[in-house]
């Protein structure tokens, strides 16, 4: 595995895949659960924001994070493979390389912020190291809307939900984003996070997985 400035995706075979890793569109407010310990409003469409590529490390190596206090969602992460732009579900379906596990890292308290003064959000979720990645197992058809995301740390379930859960299912999500912009492949596509967010602690550590498909741990520590 490279070191978190040459990051790759990579599949669970270790092999490496063959295009380097392009920006990440995440989906906020997908989980109702989520939704209300947020106290946010429940969206009419998808809430969308993006993740340069140099918010990318591997999930697998010790997560050396810069700023606190950071905050923790876990989600489902879908590897592009096509191009995709104003796409159809059954081209979408067709253009998913692979499935992972991702922590999306937030600085909350300055999202908050931000927030209240009507200013993006991109200081608070798009900072280097931002996204933390798994490999990815290759798609073969699984169903989208039937996967268990889970996050444990230290030993403990904080994070337990199924993509069933989801207001705006993966293959909506992927045509949607694509009217607006065009998903390429080494594109990575971040689905929401189920409830259960907090605050990560120096030395926690974390079991992130997709239950029968794909697992990854780390240690969290602060610079």
């Amino acid at each position: 595995m490279r070191s978190p400035d040459g990051y790759r995706h990579h599949f669970v075979d270790r092999r490496e895949y063959f295009l380097p890793p392009g920006k990440v569109v995440c989906v906020g407010r997908n989980y109702a659960a989520h939704i209300r310990e947020l106290n946010n409003e429940t969206p009419a469409e998808p809430v969308l924001f993006i993740k340069p590529a140099t918010a990318l490390v591997a999930l697998e190596l010790p997560l050396s994070l810069r700023f606190q206090p950071c905050h923790f969602e876990t989600e489902l992460a879908v590897l592009i493979g096509k191009s995709l732009s104003r796409c159809t579900p059954e081209q979408a379906q067709l253009a998913i390389a692979g499935l992972g596990v991702g922590l999306d890292l937030t600085l909350r308290e300055l999202q908050d912020d931000l927030k209240s003064r009507g200013l993006p959000w991109e200081k608070a979720k798009a900072f280097d190291g931002s996204c933390a990645l798994s490999h990815f197992v290759p798609y073969s058809g699984q169903d989208l809307q039937d996967i268990d995301v889970r996050l444990t740390r230290n030993g403990s379930v904080v994070q337990s939900g199924n993509s069933a859960q989801m207001l705006f299912p993966v293959l909506d999500l992927l045509c949607y984003i694509s009217t607006f912009f065009t998903l390429l492949p080494g594109d990575v596509v971040l689905t929401g996070t189920p409830e259960g967010v907090g605050v990560l602690e120096e030395g926690d550590s974390l079991k992130a997985e997709l239950d029968g498909l794909v697992s990854a741990e780390t240690r969290v520590a602060y610079l």
